[in-house]
């Protein structure tokens, strides 16, 4: 497990759009946003499920005030929140950062940091055999999230042939315990 990752906006508005915000303490021991991504994610403009989960931001988020330091040069591209995001991720010496603005993402790896994105979030916790990645991909689709429908059916393919080989294995070693009986 990864011990603690930094979140930008954008993984936690669609995990909560589709009710998978949850699966983060499950994936990651500590979890820390920026004040400014907690901003972000309360803005008007905002859904309202997001606005209310931040209102009553779950106990294992971290909301963390930045102290004041020299700037980064970082591209003037990103907004606030990506821009503390890695900030905070590079202070903190963050295992993770939680990002899919594609400009974001390469800064962020420019410094050395590790990136995934929402998706990627969500195909670890199918790895972790605690989500059902073809029914979180059916949600994530009725949302705005701009992806290449070509990549959530990679995932979906591999995530399939994931399964079938842990059904085997079960379904074999099941078999051995009763011949050894």
């Amino acid at each position: 497990m990864l011990r603690l990752v930094v979140s930008d906006a954008t993984p936690l508005h669609y995990l909560v759009l589709i009710g998978a915000a949850n699966l983060l303490p499950l994936l990651y021991e500590e979890v820390l946003i920026p004040e400014t991504v907690a901003s972000e994610l309360q803005q008007p403009q905002t859904p309202e499920s997001v606005r209310s989960w931040m209102a009553h931001s779950p106990p294992w988020l971290q909301i963390v005030s930045l102290a004041e330091r020299p700037a980064l040069t970082l591209s003037a591209d990103l907004d606030q929140g990506e821009y503390d995001a890695i900030r905070l991720a590079l202070d903190c010496h963050a295992d993770l950062v939680l990002m899919d603005e594609r400009e974001g993402v390469e800064q962020a790896r420019r410094l050395g940091l590790t990136v995934t994105g929402t998706v990627g979030v969500l195909d670890r916790a199918a790895e972790r055999k605690v989500l059902d990645l073809r029914l979180a991909f059916t949600h994530f689709r009725q949302t705005s999230f701009r992806i290449d429908p070509a990549l959530l059916d990679r995932l979906l393919t591999a995530d399939s042939i994931r399964r079938e080989k842990w059904f085997l294995a079960e379904h074999i070693g099941h078999r051995n315990q009763r011949e050894s009986r």
